[in-house]
């Protein structure tokens, strides 16, 4: 359960004094999420989530990340919006984590993902990327390139124990990709971490998109790219094309992609797969004892880098 802060009923009321959001009737742990402390708070006027931003989330980044969501709503991307409270700040401490107020998104993330799904993440990805071309900050992506051989580094003395071989393997796509990595596709704000989990639904209609607690800029093929992996592989790690066409197609109708970035984009992919192989196998092997999340299966995301590997084509990906 992803609730690593216990909020008292006092404090909470203290806190949300502080708002004009009326009188507290609930406030309930979310389960789902890593990085954050979530609860489903209920007032008498409307629901809201109460956010307490732990450890791993660095509290200077926090208003890139609050100001970006207000941004993105008011240029009509369907997220969650910070409420500010009478004083005017949207960020605040409660039981000494920083805390914000969210607005509550209807919709579920779904389950079972289908072609329409992709399409519809395909140009909602577009769309969040054209509007972030005007975003007045900047946050560099620090889990980028420069990143990956520290963590490969961190983790390398058991990376092998994971999966025989595995040390070699990585070692091997890092030189690959230092070597190959582009440096002047088209940059901007990039979500980076656009799961099926970050995306919510009502049908097969695309309701909201979650969780910026990664956002940064970065090429916008490499946010791309990301959802690919993250949604164009079925649950055995085979690739459907069906999936990736309709997903690359959605987004080039909603936003003009360079030669430049198709032709990258078997080398951005696997540098996509590779970063969250990469974090997975770190969080793999260092868990903290008594965490209470589970850390994801880092071979995932090797089986995902190893299809890339055999891309020699873009076309590969369904594009025409």
């Amino acid at each position: 359960m992803a609730v690593y802060t216990e909020v008292l009923d006092e404090d909470l009321e203290i806190f949300v004094d502080a708002y004009d959001i009326g009188r507290v009737l609930s406030c309930k742990g979310i389960a789902e999420g890593v990085e954050n402390t979530n609860y489903l708070m209920q007032t008498d006027r409307a629901q809201y989530i109460l956010t307490l931003y732990e450890k791993r989330v660095a509290s200077e980044d926090l208003p890139f990340f609050l100001n970006l969501m207000e941004y993105l709503a008011e240029a009509g991307i369907p997220c969650p919006t910070p409420l500010h409270g009478r004083d005017g700040d949207a960020l605040r401490t409660l039981c000494g984590r920083p805390a914000a107020i969210i607005t509550f998104l209807h919709g579920m993330w779904p389950k079972r993902i289908n072609a329409v799904h992709c399409s519809e993440v395909g140009a909602a990805l577009a769309r969040f990327h054209d509007a972030g071309a005007a975003f007045g900050m900047e946050r560099p992506n620090a889990l980028s390139l420069a990143a990956w051989r520290p963590l490969f580094e961190a983790s390398q003395v058991r990376a092998d124990d994971v999966r025989p071989g595995l040390t070699d393997l990585i070692a091997a796509e890092l030189d690959y990709l230092e070597a190959h990595w582009p440096t002047d596709l088209p940059q901007g704000v990039c979500h980076a971490d656009l799961f099926p989990d970050n995306v919510f639904f009502l049908g097969e209609e695309l309701s909201g998109l979650i969780d910026f607690y990664f956002a940064c800029n970065d090429f916008l093929v490499y946010d791309l790219a990301i959802c690919l992996n993250a949604w164009c592989f079925e649950r055995d790690n085979s690739f459907n094309v069906t999936k990736a066409r309709r997903m690359l197609s959605a987004y080039r109708r909603e936003r003009d992609v360079s030669d430049a970035e198709i032709s990258a984009l078997p080398t951005i992919a696997r540098g996509a797969a590779l970063r969250f192989l990469l974090t997975r196998l770190y969080d793999w092997l260092h868990q903290p004892e008594g965490a209470f999340v589970k850390p994801k299966d880092p071979l995932e995301y090797l089986t995902i880098l190893q299809f890339h590997q055999g891309v020699s084509t873009p076309g590969e990906y369904g594009l025409d």
